[in-house]
């Protein structure tokens, strides 16, 4: 019977990914969906898997999507993967699964490798309820957006990129105030895992001052801090 698996792949190290994910990817399943084939081939490559490889990324999932449920429907089975973490946190998968989900198709979700949980646990902030934004919006609803963050009364995870985490950081301590905690986490899982912490005039000043690189994770302390 047709299935698609969603496997997490790691997010630096490559030990993160489960002897399941391995198995999955190797004997279970006729198509591998990968967001970034080239990327995905190095990982199979390494751990001696060779599958079948189709693109699936955010430019094309809605053309491909009709295709790939029409290719479930007829019995073969698929994993989609990311080019690192869990498919569908802030990456494509949400288009997919809803489809299947529509007509039938049974879904198989690995647990597995994802950025804004190591990140949550080595904040230091409460995390017995948190919320998670993901990415902000570039333009339109920003502002709108940060001041709901900023009053929200439990921790808030995002995710941002290199070269706009000082403009975030600065947009959310106009709104929340130079006082609140946060915590900023970046390589998680690789040789140069970081995790700066303080309030937020404190990290923008850290930032200010260093080269920042790799993929972002920012945990934002409670109003009620």
């Amino acid at each position: 019977m047709s299935k698609l698996y969603l496997v997490p792949t790691p997010i630096g190290n490559l030990e993160d990914i489960t002897l399941r994910a391995i198995r999955i990817l190797k004997e279970e399943v006729d198509l591998i969906l990968a967001e970034d084939t080239r990327k995905t081939g190095i990982l199979l490559k390494h751990f001696g898997i060779s599958k079948p490889m189709t693109a699936f990324h955010q430019h094309n999932e809605h053309q491909q999507l009709s295709r790939i449920v029409d290719r479930l429907k007829s019995g073969e089975s698929m994993a989609l993967v990311t080019d690192a973490g869990t498919p569908g946190i802030s990456d494509p998968g949400f288009l997919l699964s809803r489809a299947c989900v529509k007509e039938g198709i049974p879904i198989e979700s690995l647990p597995g490798p994802t950025a804004f949980v190591p990140a949550l646990l080595c904040s230091g902030l409460p995390c017995e309820r948190f919320w998670f934004e993901g990415f902000l919006p570039q333009k339109k609803g920003r502002m709108t957006r940060i001041a709901e963050i900023a009053a929200s009364q439990v921790t808030v995870v995002l995710y941002e990129s290199p070269h706009r985490l000082l403009k975030t950081l600065q947009q959310l301590a106009s709104v929340a105030g130079n006082d609140r905690p946060v915590s900023v986490s970046r390589e998680i899982s690789k040789i140069h895992e970081e995790h700066v912490r303080g309030t937020l005039s404190e990290v923008i000043r850290h930032f200010i001052t260093s080269e920042v690189r790799g993929e972002i994770v920012v945990v934002l302390g409670s109003s009620t801090h």
